[in-house]
């Protein structure tokens, strides 16, 4: 999908408070840089924002970080987040996640959550940029330190098997496994852009969640 530059796209990202500059510099400090102790949850691909701009909302006792890698698509998300009136125990950062042991200390992030991203194509060539490629979990690991968790949301079932098979090569616990979630029991689902797309169109959408024990246990 395109994402055009809006006339608003330049002022967004040079005023808007949503947007953490030089990320790099909060590394270890991301607790300071909220003003408390609370647990830090961590959305890759945020995309335009509104699933993370909720979750602030609901969940006033957790720090949310959206992480997005597209400048445009960035400018997206923080005005998303002004729009929906987020709280603030949320931020968004502008970075690929190749680079998330540049922003973040080893035990800063508790959760991740992995909403709808890139499946890419079924290659060997492809395949390592997957997001539950071995190479991300040991980086998911490192930021974790002892124990964290993901939480994945798909509409494409090729990836959501290849993530069940690359979780269990690793020794994750998978727990709470969905084949259809809007047909299930499950509730305080918040959907994201894309999941309200897919769901109006009848897909069925794919969740599980993954828990890392460095221990074991």
């Amino acid at each position: 999908m395109r994402i055009r530059k809006k006339n608003w796209t330049e002022t967004e990202l040079d005023t808007n408070e949503f947007l953490v500059r030089e990320p790099e510099s909060f590394k270890g400090r991301w607790r300071e840089k909220f003003g408390n102790d609370l647990p830090i949850h961590l959305e890759i691909g945020c995309g335009k924002g509104k699933f993370v701009a909720e979750m602030s909302k609901l969940n006033p006792d957790i720090n949310f970080i959206g992480l997005e890698k597209f400048t445009l698509v960035v400018s997206r998300a923080i005005r998303k987040c002004k729009l929906l009136e987020a709280g603030d125990n949320v931020c968004i950062v502008e970075k690929d996640a190749e680079g998330l042991e540049d922003i973040f200390e080893t035990g800063e992030i508790k959760r991740i959550y992995l909403n709808f991203s890139d499946p890419w194509s079924n290659r060997k060539k492809w395949i390592k940029k997957r997001l539950t490629n071995p190479r991300f979990l040991d980086r998911y690991e490192n930021i974790f330190g002892d124990r964290g968790e993901i939480f994945l949301k798909t509409d494409n079932r090729e990836f959501f098997e290849y993530s069940i098979q690359a979780f269990s090569e690793k020794g994750w616990v998978i727990r709470n496994v969905s084949l259809d979630l809007h047909n299930s029991s499950f509730e305080g689902n918040v959907m994201t852009e894309y999941e309200t797309k897919f769901a109006g169109q009848g897909m069925p959408i794919y969740r599980l969640e993954a828990y890392y024990n460095k221990r074991g246990e």
